[in-house]
């Protein structure tokens, strides 16, 4: 059956690892799966990664940046994510839609009415059948990533980080019925668990 995963939250809390751990475990079972990544993947979206993540000589502005994300989910979504999904796959997506209402939204102050605007089109009115939420305090989050080059975004001052994890925890409250809020400082089989439960009822 086709079913469309999301992982989202703040940084270093543990996305790649747990949507990895899913696939992982959704092939041991030989079920059909595909994961994903945004804004990456495509070749349009490799190159908008690297802008939006790595430019050290330009200034993005974060109507840009909304406008940037969302042309990368819209080749994923069209290339990628829809075909799959078409195919009768479970697609795993670390990232989605709503990381730009929690970045460019909350974190930016972007009119939050145009953010989701702009998303639908991007999305072509995708919306994924259960997001995963990894929350855990800013501070923690990261802490893990020192040692780590830090991208555009983790280079952001902690009020930035608050207000993007406030945001995450806003849109879960407003939609309880797709999204899986869980406590990302949870030891990561524990959480995986947790997720698995949660899906092996979704399939």
């Amino acid at each position: 059956m086709a079913l469309f995963i999301t992982f989202e939250g703040g940084e270093g809390c543990g996305k790649s690892v747990q949507s990895k751990r899913l696939y992982r475990r959704l092939l041991k079972l030989t079920l059909p799966v595909l994961l994903t990544h945004e804004p990456g993947v495509t070749i349009l979206g490799k190159k908008i990664t690297h802008l939006l993540k790595w430019s050290r000589d330009i200034n993005i502005s974060p109507l840009a940046e909304l406008l940037l994300f969302n042309a990368s989910r819209a080749q994923l979504v069209m290339e990628v994510i829809r075909p799959e999904l078409e195919s009768g796959k479970i697609v795993i997506c670390d990232r989605y839609a709503d990381s730009t209402t929690a970045y460019q939204g909350y974190g930016r102050g972007l009119d939050l009415t145009i953010v989701d605007a702009i998303n639908k089109v991007g999305t072509t009115g995708l919306i994924p059948d259960l997001t995963v939420l990894l929350d855990m305090p800013v501070g923690k989050g990261l802490y893990r990533k020192i040692g780590e080059k830090p991208d555009r975004f983790e280079q952001e001052d902690i009020a930035f980080h608050q207000r993007v994890r406030e945001g995450y925890l806003k849109l879960a409250v407003a939609e309880p019925g797709r999204w899986l809020v869980v406590d990302a400082e949870k030891g990561k089989k524990e959480i995986a668990d947790i997720i698995w439960r949660k899906v092996s009822r979704l399939l």
